[in-house]
């Protein structure tokens, strides 16, 4: 047998290789959770939690997993992959890279995840704050979320040729279209009152981060937000609605055949969309929205195929009709057979009174 003769890459990738399992191992902090389980942390650093991809199945269509972290901190690292060194390698390239978060925006603690897929999750605590936290993984059987996105997918496909020409549904995405446009005008408007100088520019320059930032404190905040200002948000939404109606009525439901087309298209693909996104298990979600379309359009190809196929059998020497229908139509023979036999008793009687 020849010698073998490591090359300095090889080298390279095993050192690195060994050094990833040992940052993982450390301080036992990889986990691998299955539904039901929780593990705490009572340690500072990288913290990994993993789940290994299940066999798919239809009847776990709308099945999902999550995972929960149950923790006060708002000071912490989150880093998903599709394995441990996946996972080590970013928490690595972050810890090398300049970072700020000017507003201390928290992270999601309910973090959906495909049961289908190989997926890890890495939390990283540092030293100096609390670090306290306890992770859990549960089970959905039946996402009640994912099955009302099928049904909805479906029914919208179905009714996209009726609710492209309904002059109801034309008003409704109107108005609702208005609401949200109006937000956009009233950014507009708040933007024309810093003018064009330095400060504009700063805004435009941090925009994304200050649409991050505002965007999460809305969302996690939406409640007060509606309960404190629920008044002015009320009469702000009934005059944009009265504004959107007014403009709509004006304009008139939409009357050109080919523009009903495009909006009737658009909703089928959206229906379609819905369909798609509302399982992990995406070969079966397609597989569904592949039928639909069969479906919807050669209907009567599937009724003749099968009307032919019922002359064949008849042709054949098959009965035409059914068990039932015989029994039914000799039930029927009977019962005029009787009535046929009660009249004529009836009219031999009357010639002899």
């Amino acid at each position: 047998m020849g010698e073998f003769k490591p090359t300095v890459n090889g080298i390279l990738l095993i050192i690195v290789f060994h050094h990833t399992l040992a940052q993982i191992a450390g301080a036992n902090s990889l986990h691998y959770l299955e539904p039901g389980d929780s593990v705490e942390n009572t340690k500072p650093g990288l913290r990994i939690f993993c789940h290994n991809a299940k066999s798919r199945y239809l009847i776990h269509l709308w099945r999902t997993l999550t995972l929960s972290l149950h923790t006060d901190l708002d000071t912490y690292d989150l880093y998903d992959g599709k394995s441990p060194p996946e996972v080590v390698e970013k928490h690595d390239l972050s810890q090398r890279s300049w970072r700020f978060n000017w507003f201390g925006t928290k992270r999601s603690k309910q973090m959906k995840i495909n049961p289908f897929e190989d997926i890890c999750i890495g939390i990283y605590t540092p030293p100096a704050n609390n670090y306290h936290y306890k992770m859990s993984m549960t089970l959905t059987s039946i996402d009640i979320w994912r099955l009302a996105l099928t049904v909805g997918g479906i029914f919208l496909f179905w009714s996209a040729p009726k609710l492209s020409r309904n002059s109801l549904f034309y008003y409704i995405t109107g108005i609702t279209l208005g609401d949200a446009f109006s937000v956009l005008i009233l950014i507009w408007f708040v933007s024309k009152l810093f003018g064009r100088g330095k400060t504009m520019y700063l805004m435009i320059a941090s925009g994304w981060t200050l649409s991050t930032w505002l965007a999460n404190i809305l969302w996690e905040n939406g409640q007060i937000i509606l309960l404190q200002y629920r008044d002015y948000i009320l009469w702000y939404v009934l005059a944009t609605s009265l504004i959107s109606f007014i403009i709509c009525y004006r304009i008139g439901p939409v009357t050109n055949t080919r523009t009903k087309n495009i909006i009737q298209w658009f909703l089928q693909g959206s229906g379609l969309l819905m369909i798609y996104f509302s399982s992990y298990f995406h070969e079966a979600s397609m597989a569904i929205c592949v039928v639909i379309i069969v479906l919807y359009n050669f209907p009567i190809v599937a009724f003749q195929k099968g009307k032919v196929y019922w002359f064949a059998q008849f042709i054949e020497g098959s009965p035409h009709l059914s068990p039932n229908e015989s029994y039914d139509h000799d039930v029927e023979l009977t019962r005029l057979i009787e009535e046929c036999e009660y009249t004529e008793d009836e009219d031999e009687d009357e010639d002899d009174y």
